[in-house]
């Protein structure tokens, strides 16, 4: 009897956590054709890459089971955000391309969400392909959270448990 309420539990807790997976991603449509202008807040260092220049998310394109948000740095426009829902959960990548729209050698990195997320914030460790791709990513944990009523996303990046980089955005209209 013990053996069943504990697989009842732990069943109802894996639907509930996929239930969330789901809840995240209509949410997440519902900032579909909007421009959120960023800024990183961490690290304060004037010397990281994308210190002092105009972050731009657009939420581009958004299907049943994939999101699409170009993330532009100043003028730089080879990143995009992609979320995928997946019957095995939410897959969160990070497609990097060179100019003439050609793969980067380090794109398509990111992970699966964990079953620790809510239906506005979702953490993403890093999975087998990005291991291989960045070996000193593999402690990465990606978290994306945003508020609706206040028209908020928040990016951030751990690494090792500790925090790597975080950019803070907000809606212009």
């Amino acid at each position: 009897m013990k053996i069943f309420a504990i697989l009842t539990i732990f069943f109802s807790l894996s639907v509930n956590a996929e239930t969330t997976k789901k809840e995240f991603f209509e949410n997440l449509k519902h900032l579909c054709g909007k421009t959120l202008i960023g800024k990183t807040v961490f690290p304060a260092d004037p010397g990281h890459d994308f210190a002092g220049k105009k972050l731009v998310m657009q939420v581009a394109s958004c299907s049943d089971t994939e999101i699409k948000i170009p993330f532009k740095v100043g003028e730089d426009t080879s990143r995009t955000w992609i979320f995928t829902l997946l019957p095995e959960g939410l897959l969160f990548k990070h497609d990097h391309r060179y100019k003439d729209g050609k793969p980067h050698k380090l794109t398509m990195y990111g992970g699966m969400a964990d079953d620790n997320g809510t239906p506005f914030k979702q953490s993403f460790p890093a999975d087998a392909q990005t291991h291989q791709l960045v070996p000193e990513g593999k402690t990465n944990v990606w978290t994306v959270s945003f508020d609706l009523k206040k028209m908020t996303f928040i990016y951030y990046l751990e690494r090792h448990s500790k925090p790597r980089y975080k950019a803070v955005f907000e809606s212009q209209e």
